[in-house]
């Protein structure tokens, strides 16, 4: 009896990054990279934010349409509840970057992904926020992912996929390391 070896699809084109990779090895300015958000009160606590244009190998770029999202505050915070919170935005940043780094890397790494779900939880104090204690610190106190992955694949092979889209990760390193951030007035 002949097995065959059913390929590995999980959509991502290796060839292609791993081709990336190799052309901005050789030439470094290609790899700087801009990314660009604009975001434009529309009432309340209510903001919209656009995402089109960016900077990367050598020239400005642009997604293919633009991307609109919408921040607010929930109604218990007596605003209209008009969109996503600016903290939840930032774990659907997360979320969205460990997930499509599990799925470039499994490809790579030749694993069959079945599913792949991702729940994270932060906890935060609105005390501080709010001004009721100077003390309570005004972002999260903690961030935690879950994974929950179906793979054709050990669990160690699993976990080895989630660690190392971890380390490749820019939103994660964004989160875990100080980043300079400069606010000014035009």
């Amino acid at each position: 009896m002949t097995m065959t070896e059913k390929p590995v699809d999980n959509g991502v084109n290796v060839e292609a990054l791993l081709g990336a990779r190799e052309a901005m090895t050789g030439m470094p300015a290609a790899a700087s990279f801009v990314w660009r958000a604009g975001s434009e009160w529309v009432n309340g606590t209510h903001a919209r934010t656009t995402i089109e244009k960016f900077f990367g190998v050598g020239e400005e770029q642009s997604h293919r349409q633009p991307y609109v999202l919408d921040t607010d505050h929930p109604q218990i915070f007596a605003s209209e509840d008009n969109g996503i919170t600016p903290p939840e935005m930032l774990l659907a940043g997360l979320a969205g970057c460990l997930t499509a780094g599990v799925a470039s890397v499994a490809q790579n790494r030749g694993i069959q992904l079945n599913s792949v779900n991702a729940t994270i939880e932060a906890d935060m104090d609105l005390q501080g926020i709010l001004g009721i204690d100077a003390d309570v610190r005004n972002g999260f106190g903690g961030i935690k992912v879950r994974f929950d992955i179906d793979a054709d694949a050990t669990r160690e092979e699993v976990e080895a996929v989630v660690a190392q889209s971890q380390k490749r990760s820019a939103v994660f390193d964004t989160l875990t390391n100080p980043t300079s951030v400069t606010v000014e007035v035009a």
